[in-house]
């Protein structure tokens, strides 16, 4: 079993993808020569050469639209979009044809493509480079979206990706790139994953903590703290989030009787939204307190280290979020009392 960091699952994946399957190549801007603003496609361009890793001009709408043309006839692209805030540049592009072409061409064609690309704050990047737009894709029906949270996951949901015959937005938090996980096999060996499906990453019994990319990492750093006080907590790690698990979520709730929701995107119209609507509709007559929800305050992020860290969500405000509803379900009332 090896440890790798998430770049570095990302990056063999698209190489033993490139190997597997000719059709599959790259393109994006700086993803060559420079390899990579984040050295996701280090070692790509000198080992596969320029044919299947394309640099591009800065013109995000134009190169998805090259992309969607290349897979309408075929290939397998893997766009690379710099941050997720620039793919707004090419929305017409990702809604209006990648998300709506099988459709409305009554599935004489289809667009097999990937972008990939990062988002999230915590890096003072600026209000413009640090956002979670995630929401946007979601609501699109003709996507799918993914937010894996560990490089086991980001490997086996890449291949699933770069093998389905649907567009799919591949999403990597930035804050994630260097963190560490290990693998369960060789990067050729692992299993590409089910996209639509979450996983329940820790059983618990007293409550469940939903989350997404990094929040669903700050889920488990939480619900090892509530362990050693005698707290046992689920964590759901979505994974999905178009298509929603909504089964997972709800057969998890069902069993702890409360939750609380996780995201790095804004609270108002967000992922939590949806997800505390599906609990809602489907474990109601199970909750024993009004599921709770965890997000970025609702602001433009602050470039000042200090600000932009009072507006992230953290492992203390989730923690502060996860004891008010226990306390409300009145199964930390020994604790308190202690």
């Amino acid at each position: 079993m090896a440890t790798v960091t998430y770049r570095q699952a990302l990056r063999d994946t698209l190489r033993s993808e490139m190997l597997r399957d000719e059709n599959v190549f790259l393109i994006g801007e700086e993803i060559g020569l420079f390899e990579g603003s984040y050295k996701i496609t280090e070692g790509l361009l000198k080992e596969f050469g320029p044919r299947r890793v394309r640099d591009t001009p800065i013109a995000e709408e134009g190169f998805v639209g090259a992309a969607i043309g290349a897979a309408m006839l075929g290939l397998r692209p893997v766009v690379e979009i710099m941050t997720i805030n620039f793919s707004l540049l090419a929305l017409d592009q990702i809604v209006n044809h990648a998300a709506k072409i099988y459709g409305m061409f009554g599935g004489q064609a289809s667009v097999p493509l990937v972008i990939r690309t990062p988002g999230g704050g915590g890096q003072q990047l600026g209000a413009t480079h640090s956002q979670n737009v995630e929401l946007f894709y979601s609501f699109i029906p003709g996507l799918k979206v993914v937010a894996p949270s560990t490089p086991a996951e980001a490997s086996a949901m890449l291949k699933a990706a770069i093998r389905d015959d649907d567009p799919v937005l591949f999403l990597e938090n930035l804050a994630l790139y260097n963190s560490r996980g290990d693998l369960p096999a060789g990067i050729d060996e692992i299993e590409p994953a089910e996209i639509g499906r979450a996983a329940v990453t820790r059983p618990g019994t007293d409550i469940t903590i939903i989350g997404y990319s990094r929040m669903a990492r700050v889920a488990s750093e939480v619900a090892e703290t509530l362990a050693a006080e005698g707290i046992s907590a689920e964590v759901v790690d979505l994974r999905s989030l178009r298509p929603l698990d909504r089964e997972t979520v709800v057969e998890s709730v069902r069993r702890t009787g409360c939750a609380v929701v996780a995201e790095d995107d804004w609270l108002t119209y967000g992922i939590g939204a949806e997800i505390a609507a599906t609990i809602q509709e489907g474990a109601f007559d199970w909750l024993d307190a009004p599921v709770r929800r965890v997000a970025m305050a609702e602001v433009p992020l602050p470039y000042a280290k200090s600000l932009e860290t009072a507006a992230l969500p953290s492992a203390e405000s989730l923690l502060t979020a996860v004891r008010d509803t226990l306390r409300a379900t009145g199964r930390l009332v020994l604790e308190d009392a202690r």
